[in-house]
């Protein structure tokens, strides 16, 4: 006895289809018409739209930043995030000073309790030698297959140059793929003394202190030492039109950068540093309103691969507003996990920018593949886990702090309206969400990843 969805509208990356779809078990086992068997739960989702759950490539759950920790462990963000047709997160572990891999892994791994969805683990390098280098195949061994490294944050989490280059040359030679964060550290340090000097503190100097051009330099560097090594890269949470012409002339020659932006740099901008503009501190900053058009334009035209949130939430009350005096003491971070598809689907797809085929694939298909998820993750075909969303087009509310699962006591995108309804999301065939409720309990698992060079291709 199976489950089957009646009805609706199936859609991929590739294909918008009236079709049934059969859930037997954890997998789908058909899509059609008269797919339909005695003793069968039939559930009506007629003028419905049946499309994969999505895959969030960026979050940082239950994350400590020194003096202070995240407001969302794993089990309220991937609550909030099932709730919001997210089915699989993968989450940064941050290597911190004196720590092995492993013990990073492993510390993670511990942490991802109670998970509502399913999670895999990407693995932060902040303090490389040559164990590192060893460690770096235990990882994709784990599944772990990708890394991240930081080009800001001086003196905590950014690398130099030189272990960029060993990083990549490591990656290439197991297989890995390696994300970046790209902000010029060294000239963010010297812009946030200059500013402290001269009494600029207050949380909008935390944006004028990381201006465009410091991503636009960092991600030609990045791009100029893979290309030594003729390997891939994946920029994250791109924010600036500058940044985005440098990779489209570098794609142009043929160099493969995977790039992801987050609904904040496609939504919001600098003027929300006027007013609480704690509550919008995060690196890079929010930036113009050219910059969103120019990223919304990135997207339709395939050089922006994926929409990930970078979810990373702070209380505004007795965590962010520490530093309404000194924006250096303001944690980094916003959230966004519970409010990514709604979002996309609303202002990307509702305002004809992306069809629903690229929306798909930003939000699903092209994270699966890039991150060795897919065709487990990622789409909607026979074997593949039954991660499913059925969202109901014909409805409108606005996003409240005082509705989110988010453990959180804001919303950066308060007021905003957002379209569509999840009448249901499923979690490898088992009901998590009915009518916006969670119903289902925790039932997450770590996703065991492929190595990048098993399938991380996304155009051919």
């Amino acid at each position: 006895m199976g489950i089957v969805l009646h009805g609706g509208k199936v859609i991929t990356a590739s294909n918008s289809i009236d079709a049934d779809v059969r859930i037997d078990g954890e997998v789908v086992s058909h899509i059609g018409k008269g797919i339909i068997r005695t003793g069968d739960e039939v559930i009506d989702v007629s003028g419905c739209l049946i499309l994969p759950g999505g895959i969030d490539a960026h979050t940082h759950f239950d994350l400590d930043v020194g003096f202070t920790v995240t407001s969302d462990n794993f089990e309220t963000g991937t609550k909030a995030a099932i709730r919001g047709g997210t089915t699989t997160i993968i989450n940064y572990a941050t290597q911190y000073k004196g720590e092995t891999l492993k013990q990073a892994f492993e510390n993670e791994y511990s942490k991802a309790k109670n998970c509502y969805c399913d999670f895999g683990i990407h693995m932060g390098i902040t303090d490389w030698n040559e164990n590192i280098a060893t460690e770096m195949q235990d990882m994709v061994d784990l599944g772990a297959t990708s890394f991240k490294l930081y080009m800001a944050y001086k003196n905590n989490l950014q690398v130099d140059d030189g272990v960029i280059y060993q990083v990549l040359k490591r990656s290439k030679e197991i297989g890995g793929l390696v994300t970046f964060h790209c902000e010029n550290g060294d000239v963010i340090d010297a812009l946030i003394k200059e500013a402290v000097n001269e009494g600029h503190t207050s949380p909008k100097h935390h944006a004028l202190t990381r201006p465009d051009i410091l991503e636009r330099e960092a991600i030609a560097r990045v791009i100029d030492i893979a290309g030594l090594l003729e390997v891939p890269i994946y920029v994250v949470h791109l924010s600036t039109l500058m940044g985005l012409d440098v990779i489209r002339m570098f794609r142009n020659l043929g160099r493969k950068i995977y790039v992801e932006t987050c609904p904040q740099y496609l939504l919001l901008n600098e003027s929300l540093y006027e007013h609480e503009g704690e509550k919008y501190v995060m690196s890079p900053p929010l930036r113009k309103k050219s910059d969103n058009q120019a990223l919304w334009s990135g997207l339709v035209d395939d050089f922006i691969d994926t929409i990930a949130t970078d979810h990373c939430s702070f209380n505004y009350h007795g965590q962010k507003d520490l530093g309404k005096d000194d924006f250096r003491k303001i944690p980094n971070g916003a959230p966004g996990v519970e409010d990514r598809f709604a979002l996309i689907y609303t202002y990307g797809v509702l305002q004809r920018r992306l069809t629903l085929n690229q929306f798909v694939a930003k939000i699903s298909t092209n994270p699966a593949k890039i991150f060795g998820l897919y065709p487990k993750k990622g789409t909607i075909a026979v074997g593949s886990d039954a991660d499913l969303v059925v969202l109901d087009p014909n409805y409108q509310t606005k996003i409240s702090a005082k509705t989110q699962l988010q453990n959180v006591d804001y919303n950066p995108y308060e007021g905003m309206v957002r379209k569509g309804f999840f009448r249901y999301v499923f979690l490898r065939g088992r009901r998590m969400v009915e009518n916006e409720n969670v119903v289902g309990h925790p039932c997450g698992q770590y996703i065991h990843r492929n190595t990048f060079s098993l399938g991380g291709e996304i155009y051919v």
